[in-house]
Parts: C-alpha cells; sequence; structure tokens
C-alpha cells in the first residue's frame, strides 16, 4: 500500500543497465533533465530531443495530489533496454536515453525522461514520441493515481479507468 509519503524504496540511487550509445535507469530519486541530455549529445549528433513526462494537478476534472509509481526493478530495466534497443536502430539513432522515476512524485515533477540524439531533427521526433508509447504500453511500472478523496491503480496509459486502492491489511481485518 501507497501511503502519503509514497511506497518503501526497493533500493537507493540508481538502477541502470546500458550498451554502447543507450542506457535507461530507474531512480527513486528527482529527474535530472540536463544529466539526460548530457547522456545523449555526440558531435554525430544535428539534433537533441528531450521529452520530460510530468505530474499535471487534474485528471477529468479532478485534483490529483501526486502519482506514485511501482515496479519489479530487474524486469522493467530489461524491457526498457529491449525498447531502447528498438529505437536506437529503427529511428538510426546515435544515442537515447530513458530514465524513470519510482515512489511518489509530485504535482510539476517528472516522472520520465526520454533524451535521444540523431543526425537530423525529425528522426529525433519521431524516436521520442514512439520511445514513449512503447514505455507506456511495455514497461511493467504500475502507477497510482492520488486525488484528494483516495487513489486509483491505472495502467500507465493515459486516460484508461483504473482500480480504487486498498489497504490489503484493512481488507483481511474486515473479512475475518
Amino acid at each position: 500500500m501507497t501511503d502519503v509519503k509514497g511506497p518503501a524504496r526497493a533500493f537507493m540511487g540508481e538502477q541502470s543497465l546500458s550498451e554502447d550509445n543507450i542506457y535507461v535507469s530507474m531512480t527513486y530519486d528527482e529527474l535530472d533533465a540536463g544529466r539526460a541530455m548530457a547522456r545523449v549529445k555526440s558531435p554525430k549528433a544535428g539534433a537533441v530531443v528531450l521529452f520530460a513526462g510530468c505530474t499535471r494537478d487534474n485528471f477529468q476534472s479532478k485534483t490529483v495530489t501526486h502519482l506514485a509509481y511501482s515496479t519489479y526493478a530487474p524486469l522493467a530495466l530489461r524491457t526498457l533496454l529491449s525498447i531502447a534497443r528498438d529505437i536506437h536502430r529503427e529511428h538510426q539513432l546515435v544515442s537515447i536515453s530513458i530514465t524513470h522515476r519510482l515512489g511518489r512524485v509530485d504535482i510539476g515533477e517528472e516522472s520520465i525522461l526520454i533524451a535521444v540524439s540523431a543526425p537530423h531533427r525529425k528522426a529525433g521526433w519521431a524516436a521520442g514520441e514512439e520511445c514513449l508509447e512503447r514505455v507506456k504500453d511495455r514497461v511493467e511500472i504500475w502507477k497510482e493515481e492520488w486525488f484528494e478523496d483516495g487513489g486509483i491503480w491505472r495502467s500507465n496509459r493515459d486516460g484508461q479507468a483504473g482500480m480504487p486502492v486498498v489497504d490489503a491489511s484493512n481488507e483481511k481485518a474486515s473479512s475475518d
């Protein structure tokens, strides 16, 4: 269960996987856009594109207080690496970096940074967008969206319905 502080940390710092010109990571710490861009900059790139996904303050006219993300990091990192490899190859990128935040993410804070470098801007824009859609569709990261009146478990897709977050310990006690 998540409380107002967010889920417990499974690790400290950043966990990552990397290969030549491909970097993926997860962290409970605030994300650093400058660091993400620095990972992909290259003299071979004419374009660096950065996408920063931020927590907004509302969803379907309801006030959002924060989001909370959880995962099994070893599995999610392997999926992120697979996506990054495919995007790197398909769009002929110079480099790609994907970092996803875990735990509590407050309003205005970033939950994901995708940085790509490419010889030309068109490939960079397309790669960034396609990468985000694949991450939302495939990566084993679960999102809780918290409102003033409680939380909803959501898939990591925009606008899909969710299930109310319940305290499993209270649920068990009430069934005894």
